[in-house]
This record gives structure tokens, C-alpha cells and sequence, in this order.
């Protein structure tokens, strides 16, 4: 179902585990709680098409995507992905906005309409959140990639 779309938007999210400060692999500074980071991947319409193996909460969203394959798969099949600043530097298809505080008018108005695209991404997001089992999950790590990909799956039986 990827080869027919026009693009792609990719995100990266953190989802909540309880784990005590022991587990520093599970870590994320950035969300300052233990998690479990999961790439996904939406149609332009905010569908859900497609999420990673969980990784540890410390995974950097490229390191991530590069450890995962996406840019190569997407590079393979000549598909452009949209995906926010945390993609910096994964070159080929993602396209990602400009960084800087005082960027010319141009380059503000690529930012605004590549936030048009992406917030589509965040929808498929807060769908994938909206599971109340993912909002906090309690059990193994080795489980929650299973987890997320029943949800997947409940999610597109549903739709």
C-alpha cells in the first residue's frame, strides 16, 4: 500500500513505561521519563500505515529511522517523506524544515506549509496515543513491540 501513495509523513514518538532509574537505556532526557521510542509511519490523510520495533526511550529519532532501514526502503521504492527537525542530516527522500531563528521570508513560508503536511503525521499520532493501553504501558520491554503492532492492527480493523 506504500507504492501508491504520494508521500509520506514520519514521526517519532516516546511511549511511557514504568521502569525505575536503574534502566537508564529506557531513558529519555528529552521527555525527562523512562519510554519506549516507536517510528510510524502516516499516509497524507493521517492514517496509520506502519510502526517500528520499539526501541529505548534514549533512541534519537534518525538513529532510530537509520537503525529501522526507512530511509533506504523509502529511497528504494522513490517515495518522498515529510518528517519534522529531529530528521536533520537523513538525507534522500525526507524532507524536513529549515532551521534558524531570523530565516528569510521564503524559507518561513517552506516551514509553514511543511507544517500543513506534517500535522496529518501528528494526527496519526494522537490516534495511535489515543489507545489507553499505550498511555502508560506495564509490562516487559521485550512485549511492547507486539503491543503496539496488535493496536496497529485493531486500528486499521476498525477504520
Amino acid at each position: 500500500t506504500i507504492r501508491t501513495k504520494a508521500f509520506v509523513i514520519l514521526d517519532g514518538t516516546l511511549l511511557p513505561i514504568d521502569r525505575v532509574a536503574a534502566d537508564t537505556p529506557y531513558y529519555s532526557g528529552k521527555h525527562e521519563r523512562h519510554g519506549m521510542n516507536v517510528q510510524v509511519l502516516a499516509d497524507p490523510f493521517g492514517r496509520l500505515l506502519w510502526a517500528s520495533p520499539a526501541l529505548p526511550g534514549s533512541t534519537h529519532d534518525l538513529a532510530a529511522a537509520r537503525q529501522h532501514g526507512i530511509t533506504e526502503a523509502l529511497a528504494d521504492v522513490g517515495l518522498k517523506c515529510w518528517a519534522d527537525k529531529a530528521y536533520q542530516g537523513a538525507g534522500g527522500p525526507i524532507r524536513v524544515p529549515f532551521r534558524g531563528r531570523r530565516l528569510k521570508r521564503w524559507k518561513r513560508r517552506h516551514n509553514t506549509t511543511h507544517a500543513k503536511i506534517r500535522c496529518q503525521g501528528e494526527r496519526a499520532m494522537a490516534t495511535l496515543k489515543g489507545w489507553r493501553l499505550l498511555r502508560k504501558l506495564r509490562c516487559s520491554t521485550n512485549r511492547i513491540t507486539d503491543v503496539v503492532k496488535a493496536v496497529l492492527v485493531l486500528q486499521h480493523a476498525s477504520a
